[in-house]
């Protein structure tokens, strides 16, 4: 056998078995140099720093200390009165809510689980309370949090910048459409279960006035100008998202501190591990995919793969989609962040070869992994939502199948429409 069919073998082996993921990428790597005689062991230790060594990874964990500090500062609460006011007594007003405030807070987290812990510990009791149900309050949720990893700042979109030397600015940029239709596709499946089965608004919910509306947003006026002020520095061109999510650490801080009066010494503590945990895991992950990728390029896996696939069709929807229809089941079984990495790599020649833009095919790739976050085993926002309602994880995963049907709606739309990704970003001059 060659090394790269070893490495795919012993890849597949380590995934059955349940090994994590940047342990199979490693062992697999691995074994395919020593059935190599041309790839030297020293690919390993430059390969791994060389794929850790991307100062872009660094918005990651600062994006997601500064999400979680604004959890704690009570910035999440009143981004949540205030979208609440306009739509919260209408049918499903609080799903509807649930989905515009992830939205809202989507501009600050750029993680899809932390966008539904963030709004759902708030919104999940608010909704049982007033007679909508666990599972459509936890799928709801579930779902408005895909919506963390869309609109910008993103961690995958970060990450496929990375891989593909694409402008990080322009991914964000190109998020900004798409996340705002899949936002609409939400609130308008969230209404129309409402709607089927009885769920009124809020019922404490005054009716919407605009001077009392106007109040409440002079108020939370801080808050409100959170994602005004991570993402205007980084189109502006005075911070580059690094920066601009340390901007968002310190605006956190002295929000939740001086403003509202709310962080304490616990919070940021709790804020700093939160962020650790999930730097250590991206770049376990980062570094051994990075290796592995290596291992496919010296073995040419990404041409192989282009000749196969061409000789199939040269159409690029008709790709698009069967590489849709791969990632529908891959998401299933592996996290978004590692599905990225492992086929990124692989895919990007396939797509330039078709005359794909890259900045298209990453935002398809997004949304796609958005549904990843909704199907079981491995869908993380379930298990989210699922904790936060009291709910089996098999409960939800069927209450979201309308908006995975949304979703895939929206995926169709982006595939056969690409003006919608990439006008945006050429419009700012950012390419696409």
């Amino acid at each position: 056998m060659s090394p790269l069919e070893i490495a795919l073998l012993a890849l597949l082996a380590c995934f059955l078995i349940g090994m994590p993921i940047f342990m199979g990428l490693i062992i697999s790597a691995i074994a395919a140099i020593l059935c190599s005689d041309i790839l030297p062991l020293s690919i390993i230790h430059n390969t791994l720093f060389d794929g850790l060594n991307l100062f872009p990874l660094l918005a990651i964990p600062c994006f997601v200390v500064a999400g979680t500090l604004m959890e704690y500062g009570n910035i999440t609460g009143q981004i949540v009165d205030v979208v609440k006011q306009i739509v919260g007594r209408s049918y499903g007003g609080l799903g509807i809510t649930t989905v515009l405030a992830s939205t809202f807070f989507a501009a600050i987290s750029g993680s899809g689980p932390g966008t539904v812990a963030a709004v759902g510990t708030i919104l999940i009791p608010a909704m049982i309370r007033n007679g909508y149900s666990k599972e459509y309050s936890a799928a709801v949720a579930s779902s408005g949090g895909t919506i963390g990893v869309l609109i910008p700042p993103s961690n995958p979109m970060i990450i496929y910048a990375i891989l593909g030397n694409l402008s990080v600015t322009a991914m964000f940029t190109a998020g900004f459409i798409p996340g705002f239709i899949v936002a609409f596709l939400m609130c308008g499946t969230a209404y129309l279960l409402a709607r089927k089965n009885g769920f009124a608004g809020d019922k404490d919910a005054p009716p919407f006035h605009l001077p009392t509306f106007l109040r409440t947003c002079g108020k939370c006026i801080f808050a409100l100008l959170t994602p005004v002020l991570i993402l205007g520095s980084i189109y502006t061109g005075m911070a580059t998202p690094v920066e601009a999510s340390i901007v968002g650490i310190v605006w956190a801080l002295f929000v939740g501190i001086v403003i509202n009066r709310a962080l304490k010494w616990e919070h940021i503590y709790k804020s700093l591990i939160e962020g650790a945990i999930i730097c250590g895991g991206v770049l376990l992950i980062v570094g051994a995919s990075t290796l592995f990728g290596k291992i496919l390029t010296y073995e040419e896996a990404p041409q192989k793969l282009v000749s196969l696939v061409l000789g199939f069709s040269t159409t690029p929807e008709v790709v698009l989609l069967l590489i849709i229809a791969i990632l529908y089941v891959l998401g299933m079984f592996l996290e978004t962040l590692a599905t990225i990495i492992i086929l990124v790599p692989v895919l990007l020649p396939l797509i330039l070869k078709l005359g794909i833009d890259p900045i298209h095919f990453g935002i398809i790739l997004v949304v796609t992994n958005n549904v990843a976050m909704l199907t079981p085993p491995l869908g993380v926002n379930l298990f989210v939502a699922s904790r936060l309602s009291k709910l089996p994880v098999e409960k939800v995963s069927v209450a979201v199948l309308p908006y995975i049907g949304a979703l895939t709606v929206a995926i169709l739309i982006f595939t056969f429409f690409p003006s919608i990704a990439t006008w945006l970003p050429r419009v700012l001059g950012y390419g696409g």
